[in-house]
């Protein structure tokens, strides 16, 4: 309990480390680039813009504006104002983006634990079988084709083809179930060499060898003594993994009209609305930090050999 303490500790002293250097990376190259929020084809009256410039504090110097907004954050907790989403706060913003997100990145890897294990599994066990080839060359397409593809693949498909599933949308479970699926099938495939090249490597200790020899059912063997141990690679891989469908989730959300976090990123991006891109890039962060750490602690609960550093 002790070293779980002292681990948690020191993983939160290096989040808040990561997520100030991030910010601060971040908020140089926003103020780098050229062009500002009010930068479009329709110019702004010089008049009109120094009063934008004023409400939203980018009269201010730039060391100005940066202490500003991280006292605001540490203090507050205000990710500030949108620039360009009127009357929204950042927070706001997050606050009705992230469930959808969430959902979608829940489901996603629910989809991708649950097939690529059994791929894996089931590969492994009828090695060398046309079978075994099969699931791992279709394996090796899902990591080699990039998600938005696959996505334009699937709403022609299962869309217009053969009409499953709507093309766009949010609020019902079958709206959701196609970009899980198809932000999944990527994570999906990973897991599956993982677990198969897991199960081969277990297959071949004693320990199994001896269970074999003792009479045991096939698959109280491969349950019991072989699946726990090859699933130790999956389980360092789910925080890659969670990265994955994070990253992932920006396209599709665009591609699907799903109102996430991941399509106001892409936003943010694209209009320059300083405090929004900055909420998400620190809001991210955050997720794929707590997201490790817990891989760590759930890795360290599976082996007891492995000790939390």
């Amino acid at each position: 309990m002790t070293d779980l303490f002292s681990y948690l500790i020191r993983r939160l002293g290096w989040m808040l480390l990561t997520v100030w250097a991030v910010y601060t990376f971040s908020f140089i190259l926003m103020r780098s680039v050229p062009g500002n929020p009010f930068s479009s084809e329709r110019n702004v009256p010089p008049a009109i813009e120094r009063q934008l410039r004023a409400r939203f504090n980018l009269d201010a110097p730039p060391l100005q504006q940066y202490t500003d907004y991280l006292v605001g954050i540490v203090t507050r907790g205000d990710l500030g104002v949108s620039i360009k989403l009127e009357d929204y706060t950042v927070n706001e913003v997050l606050a009705e983006g992230f469930p959808v997100s969430a959902s979608l990145a829940i489901l996603a890897l629910v989809f991708a634990i649950t097939l690529g294990v059994t791929a894996g599994v089931v590969s492994a066990v009828y090695r060398g079988t046309a079978g075994d080839l099969a699931l791992m060359g279709t394996a090796v397409l899902g990591i080699a084709i990039p998600n938005f593809v696959l996505a334009s693949l699937a709403i022609l498909l299962f869309v217009f083809w053969i009409p499953l599933f709507p093309a766009a949308g949010w609020g019902t479970l079958r709206q959701v179930i196609l970009p899980a699926l198809c932000l999944g099938a990527p994570v999906a495939a990973y897991i599956a060499r993982l677990t198969r090249a897991g199960m081969l490597e277990v297959l071949g200790r004693e320990h199994v060898r001896t269970a074999f020899a003792k009479g045991l059912p096939k698959r109280t063997v491969i349950l019991k003594h072989v699946l726990p141990g090859a699933l130790l690679p999956v389980v360092s891989y789910l925080g890659p993994a969670t990265a994955s469908v994070l990253t992932g989730s920006l396209v599709l959300e665009k591609i699907f009209a799903l109102p996430g976090i991941g399509s106001h990123f892409i936003y943010a991006a694209t209009q320059r609305d300083y405090t929004l891109a900055m909420g998400m890039v620190l809001t991210y962060t955050v997720l794929l930090f707590v997201m490790n750490s817990l891989v760590d602690i759930s890795y360290a609960v599976i082996d007891p050999r492995v000790k939390l550093q």
